[in-house]
C-alpha cells in the first residue's frame, strides 16, 4: 500500500488501497489526523510525504510556520506508527510526471495540475486540495523501489 500526502492545511492525503485510489482533504483537526494515519497505518504502507520548501519566497513568516507545524504533524504521527517514510520535493514529482513548472503555467499552475489528477483519476472527484496528493501517488507508483 502506498499513501502520498501533500502536508499543507490546504492539503490532502491520497492513497492505493487493493488497487482503488482514494483521495481526501487534510483533516482539519489533529485528532481527525492522528484516526485517519493509524487507520492508513494498519497495513504497513510506504508514505510518500512532500518536503517543504527551505526558504519562504513571497510566503509570510505566518503562513510558512502553520505550514512546517502541519508537517510536523504529519511526520510524527507516521514515526509513531512506525511506518516507512520517503520524502520526495515537489521537482522530483513533478518531473517524474513531466508536468512542467511553475514558470511555464503562470498563474495556472494550480489549475493544470489539478488537470493532470482529474485525466490520470477520472474515476475520482479531484479537487485543489487532493489534486497534488493524487500527483505524488502516481510518481511514487513511478519511482517505487
Amino acid at each position: 500500500m502506498i499513501v502520498a500526502i501533500d502536508p499543507g492545511v490546504s492539503g490532502g492525503i491520497a492513497y492505493e488501497d487493493g488497487g482503488t485510489v482514494h483521495a481526501l482533504p487534510m483533516p482539519a483537526t489533529l485528532g481527525d489526523l492522528a484516526d485517519l494515519i493509524r487507520i492508513l497505518a494498519a497495513d504497513g504502507p510506504t508514505f510518500w510525504l512532500e518536503e517543504l520548501p527551505k526558504f519562504a519566497g513571497k510566503m509570510s513568516a505566518s503562513s510558512m510556520g502553520v505550514m512546517f507545524r502541519n508537517f510536523g504533524r504529519v511526520e510524527a504521527l507516521i514515526a509513531s506508527a512506525r511506518c516507512r517514510i520517503e520524502y520526495i520535493t515537489p521537482q522530483r514529482w513533478q518531473k517524474a510526471l513531466n508536468l512542467g513548472d511553475k514558470a511555464t503555467h503562470g498563474n495556472r499552475w494550480k489549475a493544470h495540475l489539478k488537470g493532470r489528477a482529474q485525466v490520470l483519476f477520472p474515476q475520482l472527484d479531484v479537487t485543489l486540495k487532493t489534486a497534488d496528493a493524487l500527483l505524488i501517488l502516481e510518481a511514487a507508483r513511478r519511482l517505487k523501489f
